[in-house]
């Protein structure tokens, strides 16, 4: 297949007819790859790059080997089988060329493609063609993924571009545009949330200074009152301390000795009571 940017199959002559081997056949140029691509000399591949040669194809003589090329570029072999009967024949190879850019076509609109639909729209008999027809892609690189037999359909995980019409550049456009705009509401999000983490740890941070100054005034009154009250009974502050704590014991001790002279004299007095009778 040739187009533009492509290697041409011979010079480029008058009216562009160095792209055609002879009137009525579709040639693929020399060097090309098995699925059908052929080294570019010109603009990527995807461009929309100005190709002065089309014009002149499509208004000469060989129109229809032009507009064959046209279905190669940007249709599907359902558009070929469309407009069969205008256009040059092809040959098995050029169709299973053909049939492979198709399944790329819809591997860009579902990843998940049932058997039904690719035998339908690439016109295939059976589904032994079918999946030898998808392994055959899988080896030329023009897709990889994997064919779920249980199920009966096609998983794509990568597949080839196809070549872009102008008139899809506007919708290429927009469609940048909104993932641009997309991305600007996420980093603004992300910037949000950043602001109000850093918010909420300025907030604990002041929160826990405030607590620590608080335990440090307390511990600064209880000392000073501790001295105040030490000074007062003319004793060391830590000796005062330690005489504070001692009574609450003393106190346990003078109780539990009263429960024990208690239980003593209960043990006495029945004594007492048992002798006497």
């Amino acid at each position: 297949m040739a187009r533009a940017g492509d290697k041409p199959v011979a010079t480029v002559s008058r009216r562009g007819e160095g792209y055609i081997g002879q009137p009525g056949q579709a040639q693929p140029p020399p060097g090309s790859r098995p699925d059908g691509h052929c080294p570019r000399r010109g603009p990527a591949r995807g461009a929309a790059g100005p190709d002065p040669v089309s014009p002149q194809l499509a208004d000469s003589e060989f129109a229809p080997v032009f507009r064959l090329l046209t279905i190669f570029a940007y249709g599907t072999y359902a558009d070929y089988l469309a407009e069969a009967a205008n256009l040059p024949p092809l040959t098995e190879a050029q169709k299973n060329k053909l049939r492979h850019l198709s399944v790329v076509t819809l591997a860009a609109k579902i990843k998940c493609i049932p058997y039904s639909v690719l035998l339908e729209q690439l016109q295939l008999k059976n589904v032994r063609q079918l999946e030898d027809l998808v392994i055959e892609a899988v080896y030329a690189d023009v897709l990889r993924g994997s064919l779920d037999q249980r199920n009966q359909r096609l998983e794509v995980d990568y597949s080839i571009g196809r070549d872009i019409r102008r008139e899809e550049l506007s919708s290429i456009t927009r469609t940048l545009q909104e993932w641009c705009q997309g991305c600007e509401v996420v980093l603004s999000g992300i910037e949000e949330q950043v602001s109000r983490a850093n918010q909420h740890k300025e907030q604990q941070l002041a929160l826990k200074q405030q607590i620590e100054s608080e335990v440090a005034n307390l511990k600064k009154t209880i000392k000073v009152t501790t001295a105040a009250a030490a000074a007062a009974t003319s004793q060391d502050p830590e000796q005062h301390l330690t005489e504070l704590r001692e009574p609450a014991s003393g106190t346990n001790q003078r109780q539990a000795s009263k429960k024990t002279s208690k239980a003593k004299g209960l043990r006495g007095s029945a004594k007492i009571w048992s002798k006497s009778n």
